[in-house]
């Protein structure tokens, strides 16, 4: 495939010598490193020598090991590569150092539609901490043990995870707007002993009573001990928080201390979506967190004291734990909590421009909706001190690109980024100081050995789609998963496809200059004729139609090998028709920009397009009901932001098969 390189962003003249790259690079030098200039160099060096380059992080970062290791890689085959071995630390104590050097600075803002502004000092947040520790080891939680949140995204929720870190306990968040089956699907697997819950939530102008959800939760989990109520929605409601912190503050700060814990560590336990199975508990350590979040936020976010930091996320979504993990490089973290839409889209860009945001992070659906919706942000708030608009979820095509560009500000870094909860971070993603593409993400990132493959396992050329890789380990590669003592289902998962080599599941092309696009999953890719396409260029044509709120497109082989049947299925705004005219209309315009044989066979309406609670889109569940499979079977609808969504997509495979057209 050809790759966009209209280049929509420079960098200033100093960009790398006024990052912290640069003085990264200072003190590799200093400590007999390879002096490196510019990012190419560094990025070499860091797949060249990974265990240098780790090394060299944790010290320039400050991350203070009880006990030294006895190396910074010690097997680098994977799975279970072995990282700093003999090393312990405490992410948690890493988290609240600034709170020694500048106690009265702001560590942390609490923006929700549910309650008033909160905002925390480094000294009120270590406090706090303290006092929440002393509350759990009371409640008899101490190291390995599982502390479960049906928290928001909210200050307590980030007092509550740092002090849970500090003990060597395990943490795990579900965000309250999840289902009941979702929650009990994830925690029942972990057996955990205290649940920290809410009573409910204000969603935009709508109130949202979750404690008989929360009861349904309490009966499922029958290795809870405590339960710890916080009165949210209803603040004069039965709170036990208070009774959590109450403790007096000299004493609990007296008596702070954190627990040392070697390098692989749980610190908590992730879940994949769950949309078709049992949700995959993903295990995350101390030690490969801590550095992966340090070289991500300060190296490519170019973060640190004085920054002010949000990503708009809920506690359900791996960007909440990278988000918290901006006070490791001591950063502000900004929190909200609310309806992104309510009571407009301008929402998050008000509290970009109130909170003085220097970095801030959305989803690219979002970004695309507040296109479509002809929002000028940048003429409407003050947004002159943001510096980075990131950008994950989803690929963020070039009209997103142009969009900020144009709407948000030409001063604006746009950083688009790929990961996924599996590595808890990004591994392609942008750098201060390398120019911005429209529709590109700018690089692979540091430590981290991203490649296209070929079905044979062969490196795919510049310029040539194939699977998404990554060939070398990387520190925030799980520890495993949960319950599983001989590794069998984690090497399932990413290592049956190419051995030895981690295998994501999404297309990806590089150019010649190292940028990259990745254009959806694998397994959802149309092939027809021998013409191959991510999903996403699909979309970025379709939901350019002012009438297309969203959409979906699936595509069923012919088991003789002919074309098969392309199927779109679109949500229209205000639940407009799908006539005859759009549907010629949207056929002209993939013909035209995409190939003749990505025409659809069948374009027809739904009322909504079924998506994660993360925002994904469920195009291999959907694939599998026109196949033939239950809807229950298929997806689970807990796992999803609405439930109810795939009802309509049930009753148009009825009327599809009634009419003989279905499988």
């Amino acid at each position: 495939m050809a790759i966009v390189n209209r280049t929509i962003w420079e960098p200033a003249e100093n960009a790398w010598e006024s990052s912290r790259l640069a003085s990264f690079a200072t003190h590799v030098a200093a400590g007999g490193g390879p002096l490196v200039d510019d990012y190419g160099a560094a990025l070499d060096w860091s797949l060249r020598e990974p265990g240098a380059f780790w090394a060299a992080l944790a010290d320039w970062g400050g991350v203070r090991f009880h006990e030294r290791p006895t190396a910074a890689l010690a097997t680098s085959t994977m799975p279970f590569a072995e990282w700093f071995p003999g090393a312990t630390l405490n992410h948690a104590e890493l988290a609240l150092r600034q709170a020694d050097l500048t106690p009265e600075a702001v560590a942390l803002v609490s923006v929700s539609q549910t309650r008033d502004r909160v905002e925390l000092t480094w000294g009120d947040l270590a406090d706090q901490v303290a006092r929440c520790r002393r509350g759990l080891v009371d409640r008899g939680v101490g190291r390995g043990d599982r502390v479960v949140a049906f928290l928001p995204n909210i200050a307590e929720t980030t007092v509550a995870f740092l002090a849970t870190a500090s003990l060597g306990a395990i943490w795990s968040s579900c965000a309250p707007e999840f289902g009941v089956r979702a929650v009990t699907d994830r925690w029942t697997q972990i057996e955990p002993k205290i649940l920290l819950t809410v009573d409910g939530y204000r969603y935009g102008g709508k109130d949202v009573d979750r404690r008989v959800q929360v009861d349904e939760i309490i009966a499922a989990l029958p290795t809870l001990e405590h339960v710890v109520r916080r009165a949210y929605l209803d603040p004069d409601g039965e709170d036990g928080w208070g009774a959590l912190l109450d403790h007096d503050a000299a004493d609990a700060m007296a008596s702070m201390a954190f627990e040392s814990v070697p390098f692989d560590h749980p610190l908590y336990v992730l879940f994949s979506s769950g949309t078709t199975g049992l949700p995959k508990p993903i295990v995350h350590g101390h030690g490969g967190i801590t550095l992966e979040h340090v070289k991500a936020l300060a190296l490519h976010d170019d973060l640190g004291p004085g920054d002010r930091f949000c990503w708009f996320t809920t506690t359900g979504w791996m960007m909440w734990n990278f988000l918290t993990s901006a006070a490791l490089v001591g950063a502000t973290v900004v929190l909200f909590d609310g309806d992104p839409a309510w009571p407009d889209l301008s929402t998050l860009w008000r509290l970009a421009a109130d909170e003085e945001l220097d970095v801030f992070g959305v989803s690219a659906p979002f970004v695309m909706a507040c296109r479509k919706e002809g929002l000028r942000p940048g003429d409407d708030h003050d947004l002159s001190r943001l510096r980075h608009l990131g950008s994950t979820g989803a690929p963020l095509p070039p009209e997103g690109f142009d969009w900020i560009d144009d709407a948000v500000g030409s001063h604006v870094q746009i950083g688009s980024l790929s990961g996924g909860t599996d590595v808890c971070t990004g591994f392609v993603g942008p750098a201060p100081m390398l120019p911005v593409r429209a529709g590109e993400i700018s690089a692979r990132m540091l430590g981290c050995d991203v490649q296209a493959f070929r079905p044979d396992g062969t490196r795919c050329d510049p310029g040539e789609t194939g699977e998404l890789v990554i060939v070398q380990p990387m520190p925030s590669m799980p520890i495993g998963f949960w319950g599983d003592p001989d590794g069998s289902r984690y090497r399932a998962a990413y290592f049956e496809e190419f051995p030895g080599v981690w295998h994501h599941g999404d297309w990806i092309t590089f150019d010649e200059q190292g940028s990259c696009v990745i254009t959806g999953r694998s397994d959802a890719t149309l092939n027809r004729g021998g013409v191959r396409l991510g999903t996403s260029d699909f979309y970025a044509v379709v939901e350019s139609f002012p009438q297309v709120s969203d959409s979906l497109v699936v595509h069923l082989e012919d088991a003789d090998g002919g074309p098969g049947e392309l199927i779109l299925l679109v949500a229209t705004v205000g639940g407009v028709d799908v006539d005859e005219d759009l549907r010629r209309s949207i056929g002209a315009r993939l013909r035209s920009e995409l190939s003749p044989r990505h025409v659809p066979d069948v374009i027809d309406m739904v009322p909504a397009v079924p998506r994660t609670l993360s925002g994904k889109k469920l195009e291999v569940p959907v694939k599998r009901m026109l196949l033939g499979m239950p809807a229950s079977d298929a997806a689970s609808r807990d796992s999803l932001a609405d439930p109810g969504s795939l009802d309509g997509i049930e009753r148009w495979i009825a009327s599809r098969r009634s009419t003989g057209a279905g499988r």
